[in-house]
């Protein structure tokens, strides 16, 4: 493994600059660059400074790469059991602890609703691919139709509505942490 391209690529994931980095780790932007070319090898003690710096620790650094799962088939796909009558989600990526976004496709019967929620930290996003949809936000109601896609802070209290009496509304609903 070489260190200094494992650091650049967590580096970039990061969104940060050599200098930003080099700055949260107390360190200068010449030692980093250094460094992510494998020009210098830095101490466990200057790793761990880095490390730290992009909110890592050495055991997950260390340990071997695996490799990422790209693609979620359908039959992969885990059904959530404690929706409303009418509401049939779905989880579409399973076991995404360390993602920061949770994607549902889900199907509103005739006139089901979600549950309401209540205002938690994060952004959430829908994609309607069939159907009608209307969409709560605090004492707001935005109507939607296939195609149409809406984002919000999820800061607010909300829910989802299928107003048709008579066609299913489907939609890809994402949850951003």
């Amino acid at each position: 493994m070489k260190i200094g391209e494992r650091l650049k690529r967590l580096r970039l994931s990061k969104g940060l600059t050599q200098e930003e980095l080099a700055e949260r780790a107390d360190l200068t932007k010449g030692f980093i660059s250094q460094v992510e070319r494998d020009k210098t090898s830095p101490s466990i003690e200057t790793l761990q400074q880095i490390l730290l710096a992009l909110d890592f620790d050495l055991k997950r650094f260390f340990s071997e790469e695996e490799d990422e799962k790209v693609i979620f088939k359908r039959d992969e796909r885990i059904p959530v059991y404690d929706e409303p009558e009418g509401v049939r989600s779905q989880i579409l990526i399973p076991n995404v602890q360390e993602k920061k976004l949770d994607p549902y496709f889900v199907v509103l019967d005739p006139e089901a609703q979600t549950s309401k929620e209540t205002y938690h930290p994060g952004e959430e996003f829908g994609y309607i691919i069939s159907g009608r949809l209307e969409l709560h936000l605090n004492d707001k109601t935005y109507r939607l139709r296939a195609k149409d896609c809406f984002y919000f802070r999820a800061d607010k209290k909300h829910y989802v509505r299928n107003p048709s009496n008579r066609e299913k509304c489907k939609f890809l609903w994402i949850k951003i942490d």
